[in-house]
């Protein structure tokens, strides 16, 4: 969960309230492809629950990785407005929290402190999955995990306020679960 504790951390109360409205939460079986590589796409995503695998088709289409709870997916394609690299199907079921990319991209626009906060929180995001890559490969093995399952609460060196982004994903998980 250490990936959106760097969002959340960023983020304030009335942006995750925005979030919250203006996002869907969908129940994915397992199998089914979230993102499609090369394929646009049209919403950032959070995983609430459940695992999913990382393929690409550079690498013969291997498994190269797992992402499980907390993690964020299709940010980079919102940054850069490139092409998902990537295609990520779902394992077993999944609870996807999906934020339409228009109504992200009228909100930054609209608002510019949440697009700063919003930029500056995905930025850390980035840095932080690009440092635990390169950590993952000079272990010299050719397979990652996102996330340790094991460690599925660990948090992430750089969230600010650790303790107000996980009270904040719980918050977040409780209220979706409501609804």
């Amino acid at each position: 969960m250490s990936k959106v504790l760097i969002i959340l951390g960023e983020l304030s109360d009335r942006d995750i309230d925005w979030m919250i409205a203006n996002s869907t939460r969908t129940k994915v079986p397992p199998g089914i492809t979230l993102i499609v590589e090369g394929k646009p796409l049209d919403a950032l995503y959070i995983v609430l629950e459940g695992t999913l695998s990382v393929t690409a088709s550079v690498m013969g289409k291997k498994e190269l990785g797992q992402i499980i709870c907390g993690e964020v997916l299709g940010e980079m394609s919102f940054v850069d407005g490139r092409l998902p690299s990537a295609s990520v199907t779902t394992i077993d079921e999944c609870l996807i929290l999906s934020i339409p990319r228009r109504l992200l991209t009228e909100k930054m626009e609209q608002d510019v402190l949440f697009s700063l906060r919003f930029y500056r929180a995905v930025t850390k995001f980035l840095s932080s999955r690009l440092r635990g890559t390169v950590q993952r490969f000079g272990e010299e093995n050719d397979y990652l995990i996102y996330q340790n399952p094991d460690d599925e609460f660990a948090i992430a060196p750089n969230v600010e306020n650790p303790d107000l982004a996980e009270s904040r994903f719980q918050w977040l998980l409780k209220r979706l679960k409501e609804s």
